[in-house]
């Protein structure tokens, strides 16, 4: 293709009445201000045409018009022009000096293959701008995959600038890179690691920016800023930046939160440790009081007729032992059950109860499991905290204790009765 261009700019000039060789020096000065002159002037109509151009018409948008400005892609692409004009002339004005005109082709190709390297690499910067500003790029791994193309692409100009360098075909460069191979993992083995780690990471997508993630080993706990192809960049709700080497998410266990940052509700698992002791059946006295409660009426009244259904007949109630009679934990309960349901600050479509875990020493363990409908960390807090604030104040109306280590005025208060 080089060689038809020159071929048709030797017919132009020639129609022109110029020369197309310079055999003498007064013929090589003309033919080289020509080409100066003409480069000038595509560089000139370059830019005025085609960069004026397209940024009026890129303006009409004002997402493109920023990155497009930011990275100076256009003008980068005009800069080619004069170098393909110079490299055109190149044989024509240092014919004279074979060696010369050898050596100054390949500097314009290589300056060339430099040029259009850098408008590739622009046009990724920008399409990586243009998608990190969408809501659904920012969970797309777009710096990986943005900078996994580059070193593609720069691998590729390396082969090629060595082989235009050396006048040799890339492919006889390619099979010496065989050799090499084994050093190069030798002594870049971490960085390797990195590499594969990171496309793991971005073909996978098991970080991505904006994400909440949790890995103790290297004290991170915080919001994903920036995944590279070595690292990712934690930002700690403490406002410290971690940085965690890319294989490490691969090779050890960490904690990612964007399930529960996409499903639009956060886990509330709590339980409140219960005296033993205080667990009763309820007698009349408490249950003229229990009646009183709103929320656990419809309960009662459901209860009641189970019950009463459930003892006819038996002769055997007076001992409390016998029959089936209500509890002041499960009245508790069902209580708390009908107090989540009726919560405007949880999601009554996911899993949502009150239950029992086994006893220890410690007392008996009352467990919430419910979701709340607003996964910020603050209003998650305030919510679950609501929810606990109103369980200790109602445990006196139900003749419940929470369990507690003694403290030291428990133990002062005991000797001072004992005395």
């Amino acid at each position: 293709m080089k060689n038809e261009m020159r071929h048709w700019l030797a017919q132009w000039l020639t129609s022109m009445d110029m020369p197309t060789k310079g055999d003498d020096p007064i013929t090589v000065v003309v033919l080289a201000v020509i080409a100066l002159v003409t480069a000038l002037l595509v560089y000139g109509l370059f830019m005025r045409v085609l960069v004026s151009g397209a940024r009026k018409v890129i303006a009409r948008n004002t997402a493109w018009s920023v990155p497009v400005q930011q990275f100076r892609v256009l003008e980068k692409l005009a800069q080619i022009a004069p170098i393909v004009v110079l490299d055109l002339f190149s044989p024509m004005v240092l014919s004279l000096w074979p060696t010369w005109q050898n050596l100054v082709s390949r500097a314009l190709e290589l300056i060339m293959l430099v040029m259009v390297l850098r408008v590739f690499f622009g046009m990724l910067d920008i399409v990586r701008v243009l998608i990190a500003t969408r809501p659904e790029g920012r969970r797309l791994p777009v710096q990986s995959i943005v900078q996994l193309t580059k070193l593609f692409l720069f691998i590729v100009g390396l082969i090629l600038f060595v082989g235009i360098l050396l006048d040799k075909s890339p492919l006889y460069l390619l099979s010496g890179l065989g050799v090499a191979t084994g050093l190069v993992m030798l002594v870049f083995r971490d960085t390797i690691l990195g590499f594969v780690a990171g496309i793991q990471l971005a073909a996978n997508r098991l970080v991505s920016p904006g994400d909440w993630i949790e890995m103790a080993k290297y004290g991170a706990d915080g919001e994903v800023l920036e995944v590279t192809l070595t690292t990712v960049k934690v930002q700690n709700w403490d406002m410290t930046i971690t940085m965690i080497p890319a294989y490490a998410l691969t090779t050890d266990s960490f904690r990612n939160w964007r399930g529960m940052q996409e499903s639009g509700g956060r886990r509330i698992k709590r339980s409140v440790l219960l005296d033993v002791n205080s667990v009763k059946f309820v007698d009349e006295t408490l249950l003229a009081k229990l009646k009183e409660i709103s929320l656990l009426a419809p309960y009662l009244a459901q209860k009641h007729s189970e019950l009463a259904e459930a003892n006819a007949g038996r002769e055997d109630m007076a001992m409390t032992v016998n029959g089936r009679r209500l509890t002041n934990l499960g009245c508790l309960r069902a209580y708390l059950d009908a107090y989540l349901q009726a919560s405007s600050h949880l999601r009554p479509e996911m899993t949502m109860m009150v239950r029992q875990l086994a006893p220890s020493e410690l007392g008996l363990p009352l467990e919430i499991y419910c979701f709340t409908n607003d996964t910020r960390w603050p209003v998650y807090e305030g919510i679950q905290a609501d929810i606990f604030d109103h369980l200790f104040a109602i445990l006196p109306e139900f003749e419940l204790k929470p369990m507690q280590r003694p403290t030291g005025e428990d133990f002062a208060r005991a000797a001072v009765h004992s005395s």
